[in-house]
């Protein structure tokens, strides 16, 4: 019996070894602290514990036991996962970026039988090199951990981990030799790390200070180590190439390639993977970031992001590839290169079959994975056998440049990962993965995204959409429900257009219905949007109390009369055509009166304030001359992103209080003013002169020094109200 006994003992042992082989050491603890970060009062109700697993991904079980909740999991990911799951199935809860509902019952609901769940994913990817900035730029430790409490509750396994790069290329380079002076022209500013980090620009923004890089060398610290106690891989960057200009003069012989991003900024420098160079800067990089930040082997690194090669030589791209791959392995033997797909999608005319198949193939199978950014849009895995055998992400990136505007594809949505996924033809696809821009608006599409996690079947979008309005708004309600049936068929329909349609407010002032940036073509009729404006009115005595559904009814009004903006602009560019001065006058009157209504409807919500943007750019300045420096960036991002002559200005556009009415309103007065006199005076209006001096104009109001309200004012729900009687026949008598 003794032996039996030993013997059993012995192979439970080997078990729980082998079970815990390659997968990171549960910490319960770390469980515990988001649980009492999550629900601090109701944190004592729940029992966590380790899972272990033969299962390949995640997996996490639920079941009641002595009147408290258990929540097992392989990791502090599965176990977040698991009580996000009670929370919204059982309590009928939701935590999103724009509305929380967490009125938990006073007795929890029982689980009646245990819930098993596993993900059918083995990586929930998380993050564009843009969001650190369209979103992220002044997110100091608090903001952070609450994302990262958000991404362990909706399943993410793999984010993007890149802040405070920029302090390992410092150290690098100063051991190289290069001097503060080399580097002033190389570091862009905070707002512009994206575009530093993926080689399209030198310098903007900056010069950077050394405070900043440290400081986020300290805060990225933190953000991996909570990530990694919750059981993530950081996705941290590898050298793909990018040099201070410097670089020639330090080392005369390297074999440096000028290359433009075509968006009006100067050329930067890529240093040929030829080059013996290039793998010594690649290791050397590499050895740095781990001394500072240790490794889970996942690193980023994207060639000729947005910038065409010099070459579409098969054999050229074939060593490049593997020039870049080689200087990982070397420093790290199980290193895998997470590589963007966004080239493929974004210059297909250069990246045919022949040039995609040379990138990837030189690289081993297991050592690569692709994230196919933009697959809901157009999944370029169809169109390359799936990635010619990598392993592959589905991804969707949804939001360019942080832009607010109510836009979606729903349908598509709940059922686009689960049919690639269950495609034979797929390839060796191992996860699914939010790619946005920007994040912090229409949260129902990473809901949605966010439920496959733990499913390989389509999702019902009319069961769906019932739960997730019945958990956002904390009470069922027929007429909600009909405003996300309409929503669904119009704004969240997905078709026609890219991303979601702009406002003419935004736009620099025309006669046109769109400038540059600022697409104004809608999927759906303005009309039948209203018909969700009047049913969500018409729910708003029953779900006031919703912070879900206050949220969503002002970005409801929002949406309405920026649609209307855009009627009432073709009237006025009609008017003004015909020289009706006073019907232009009138019109002119109304679209001034819209944006100064939308400024007092946002300024209800602190997810639509200029003022918080601004306060938190300043308040991670140490001195006067930083906290001039990050707002300055701060203000110029969201307007002319560049100098006076930037070609993306209107690109990163906010439908935010304060800036519409300081900067939108304020600019649309001059073209009206300069108008109304060409009108007056019978001389032709001259556009060109008109850019010219609002440029300069611009220019000026990105570099003032002004603070906005940080806080709310006024009633969402009755502020909506109001626009909502001011408006709604008048609205609809003119569609």
């Amino acid at each position: 019996m003794r032996k039996i006994i030993l013997r059993y003992l012995i192979v439970m042992a080997l078990t729980v070894f082998c079970h815990s082989i390659g997968r990171p050491q549960f910490n319960a603890n770390a469980s515990l602290s988001l649980i009492n970060r999550v629900i601090p009062n109701r944190a004592s109700d729940f029992v966590v514990e380790d899972l272990l697993s033969n299962e390949k991904a995640d997996v996490f079980e639920i079941e009641s036991r002595n009147n408290k909740i258990v929540l097992r999991g392989n990791n502090g990911v599965a176990v977040a996962s698991a009580l996000y799951y009670y929370l919204t199935h059982f309590c009928h809860c939701q935590i999103t970026w724009n509305g929380t509902n967490l009125n938990i019952p006073a007795i929890l609901p029982r689980i009646s039988k245990k819930i098993h769940q596993s993900s059918p994913y083995q990586y929930r990817y998380y993050l564009n090199y843009c969001t650190f900035n369209y979103s992220m730029s002044w997110w100091d430790w608090k903001r952070w951990e609450k994302e990262i409490d958000w991404m362990a509750l909706h399943g993410i396994n793999m984010p993007l981990a890149i802040t405070g790069e920029e302090y390992t290329w410092y150290n690098l380079y100063k051991e190289m030799g290069f001097s503060d002076e080399d580097l002033q022209s190389f570091f862009s500013g905070p707002a512009y790390f994206s575009w530093f980090w993926m080689g399209n620009l030198d310098g903007w923004g900056g010069p950077l200070p050394v405070s900043w890089m440290k400081s986020h060398m300290e805060l990225q610290k933190k953000i991996i180590q909570r990530e990694r106690e919750l059981g993530m891989k950081p996705v941290l960057p590898a050298f793909s190439g990018h040099v201070p200009a410097a670089f020639k003069r330090k080392f005369p012989n390297a074999r440096l390639k000028a290359t433009n991003w075509k968006n009006g900024f100067d050329d930067t420098y890529i240093l040929d993977p030829e080059d013996s160079m290039f793998a010594v800067v690649g290791k050397r990089f590499l050895k740095t970031q781990t001394k500072l930040f240790g490794t889970d082997h996942l690193y980023s690194a994207d060639t000729f992001n947005e910038n065409e090669p010099p070459s579409d030589d098969s054999i050229y791209l074939s060593k490049l590839s593997e020039r870049l791959y080689k200087s990982m392995e070397e420093t790290d033997p199980a290193s895998v290169w997470v590589m963007q797909g966004w080239l493929f999608y974004s210059d297909r005319k250069f990246w045919k079959a022949p040039q995609i198949k040379a990138l990837l193939n030189a690289v081993p199978d297991e050592h690569m994975i692709l994230l196919d950014l933009a697959a809901e849009i157009e999944p370029v895995w169809k169109r390359t056998n799936a990635f010619y055998g990598k392993p592959w992400i589905w991804n969707m990136v949804h939001n360019f440049g942080g832009n607010i505007s109510m836009f979606g594809r729903l349908d598509s949505l709940a059922v686009a990962p689960a049919e690639a996924l269950n495609d034979k033809s797929s390839g060796h696809m191992v996860g699914i993965g939010l790619t946005m821009e920007g994040i912090e608006q229409n949260p129902v599409m990473y809901e949605l995204l966010t439920q496959h996690v733990w499913q390989n079947e389509t999702v019902d979008l009319n069961r769906w959409l019932d739960f997730y309005t019945l958990n956002r708004y904390g009470r069922s309600n027929t007429n909600a429900r009909k405003a996300w049936e309409v929503l669904r068929l119009t704004a969240y329909n997905g078709k026609v257009i890219r991303d979601g349609a702009e406002s003419i407010i935004t736009g620099r002032p025309t006669f046109d219905s769109a400038t540059v940036w600022t697409r104004t073509k809608l999927n759906y009729k303005p009309k039948d949007f209203l018909q969700a404006w009047d049913l969500m009115i018409a729910a708003a005595d029953k779900c006031k109390n919703s912070d879900g559904f206050q949220y969503d009814l002002v970005d409801i009004t929002r949406q309405a009369l920026a649609n209307y903006a855009d009627l009432v602009h073709e009237k006025l560019a009609r008017a003004y055509r015909d020289k009706e001065r006073v019907a232009y006058k009138k019109y002119c009157d109304e679209f001034i009166q819209i944006i100064t209504d939308m400024d007092s409807l946002l300024g209800t919500r602190k997810d639509f304030l200029l003022g918080q943007w601004i306060s938190d750019a300043r308040s991670l300045g140490n001195n006067t001359e930083e906290k001039a420096l990050y707002e300055r960036n701060a203000r110029d991002l969201i307007t002319l992103w560049g100098d006076k002559n930037s070609q993306l200005h209107e690109y990163s556009c906010r439908q935010w209080s304060g800036l519409l009415n300081d900067f939108y309103k304020a600019r649309w007065k001059i073209f009206f003013e300069m108008t109304v006199d060409s009108l007056d005076t019978g001389k032709d209006f001259d556009p060109d002169a008109f850019n010219k001096y609002i440029s300069d104009w611009e220019l000026q109001w990105v570099n003032e020094r002004k603070d906005y309200p940080t806080e709310p004012t006024g009633n969402s729900i009755n502020q909506s109200i109001m626009l909502y009687r001011k408006y709604n026949i008048e609205i609809k008598a003119d569609y």
